[in-house]
C-alpha cells in the first residue's frame, strides 16, 4: 500500500532518486530565485532584457523603499489581513459546530448534508463568477471587505466541515458518552470535551484557510474594484506603471506578500503537522 523506502529500493532507483531530486528541487526553486533577483534589479536591467542574468546593479534598498513609500502596498496588506483573519475565525467556528453535529449525531440526512458540504468543493469557481457578483450587487456587498469576507466564509466552510467532521469521528466516543452520563448537556460536551481535543486540527485548519484566503486572486478581482478594499494579491498589478512595466516593484511586492503565510506556517509548524497526522496510525 505504501511506497518502498528509498534505502530498500534497487540501486538503479536509488541513483535515479539522487539525481532526480536535486534537479526537481532546482526546477521548483528557479522561479522563486528569479523573482528574488528581479526584486533587487535596477530599471536599466529590466529595460535591457536582463531577466535571468546576474543583476548589473543592486537596488535592494531603493526598490523596497520605493515599494513602501511610493505605492499603497501597506494598505493592500492591511486589507488582506482584514479579509483573512475574520474568514479564518468564521469558517473554523462554523466548521467546528457543523463537524460536531455531523460527526457525533446519527440522523437520516447525515450523509446527505455531509455530501452537500463536500460537493460544493467540486464546483468550478468560474461557473459561479457571474451569479456571485450579481448576488453581491443585490445585497449591497460588492466592492467591500465585508462582502469578500462573507463570501470566503461561505466557500471555505465546505472544506473546513469535511476536515473537522472526519477528525471528530476519530475521537473516542466513550468520552462523549461518559460526559452525558455525568449530566453534561450537548453544549458542555462540545465545549469541555470535544473542543479541547480538536486543538491540533484547529491549528492545522487555521493555517490552511489563512493561506487559501491570503493567496486568493480570482475572487479579489471579481468582487473588489477600488483600492480601499483591494487585497494584496490583486493589488500587485497596480504596482506597474501606466506606461512602463515596473517588474522590479511587482517582484518585491510578491516577496513581501508571501511572507505572512510563510511566517504563520513556521510559527505553528508543530501544531500544523500534529493536526494533519493525528489519527493517521492506530495501534
Amino acid at each position: 500500500m505504501f511506497p518502498t523506502p528509498i534505502q530498500q529500493a534497487a540501486p538503479a532507483w536509488q541513483l535515479l532518486y539522487r539525481i532526480g531530486l536535486p534537479l526537481a528541487l532546482l526546477l521548483w526553486l528557479l522561479p522563486l530565485i528569479a523573482v528574488a533577483l528581479t526584486s533587487v534589479r535596477g530599471a536599466a536591467d529590466m529595460a535591457a532584457g536582463n531577466f535571468w542574468g546576474w543583476p548589473s546593479q543592486w537596488q535592494l534598498l531603493a526598490n523596497y523603499g520605493q515599494l513602501f513609500d511610493g505605492t499603497p502596498l501597506l494598505r493592500y496588506l492591511g486589507n488582506s489581513l482584514l479579509v483573512a483573519l475574520p474568514t479564518v475565525v468564521g469558517a473554523v467556528a462554523l466548521a467546528c459546530l457543523a463537524g460536531f453535529a455531523l460527526g457525533v449525531y446519527r440522523f437520516k440526512a447525515n450523509l446527505l448534508v455531509f455530501f452537500l458540504f463536500v460537493g460544493g468543493n467540486f464546483v468550478p469557481f468560474q461557473i459561479l463568477m457571474v451569479p456571485v457578483r450579481d448576488l453581491s450587487l443585490r445585497l449591497g456587498l460588492y466592492d467591500s471587505l465585508s462582502g469578500l469576507v462573507l463570501f470566503h466564509i461561505a466557500f471555505q466552510s465546505g472544506f473546513c466541515t469535511f476536515f473537522m467532521r472526519n477528525f471528530i469521528r476519530e475521537l473516542p466516543f466513550e468520552l462523549i458518552e461518559a460526559a452525558r452520563i455525568e449530566g453534561a448537556n450537548e453544549w458542555q460536551v462540545f465545549r469541555r470535551i470535544v473542543l479541547p481535543l480538536m486543538r491540533p486540527a484547529l491549528a492545522a485548519l487555521a493555517v490552511l484557510v489563512f493561506t487559501f484566503v491570503w493567496n486568493d486572486y480570482f475572487w479579489a478581482t471579481v468582487l473588489i474594484q477600488g483600492d480601499h478594499a483591494m487585497p494584496v494579491t490583486a493589488g500587485l498589478k497596480a504596482l506597474n506603471g501606466a506606461w512602463v512595466a515596473q517588474w522590479q516593484l511587482v517582484s518585491a511586492g510578491s516577496i513581501v506578500a508571501a511572507l505572512p503565510p510563510v511566517l504563520i506556517f513556521f510559527l505553528m509548524q508543530k501544531q500544523f503537522i500534529a493536526g494533519l497526522t493525528l489519527g493517521a496510525t492506530k495501534g
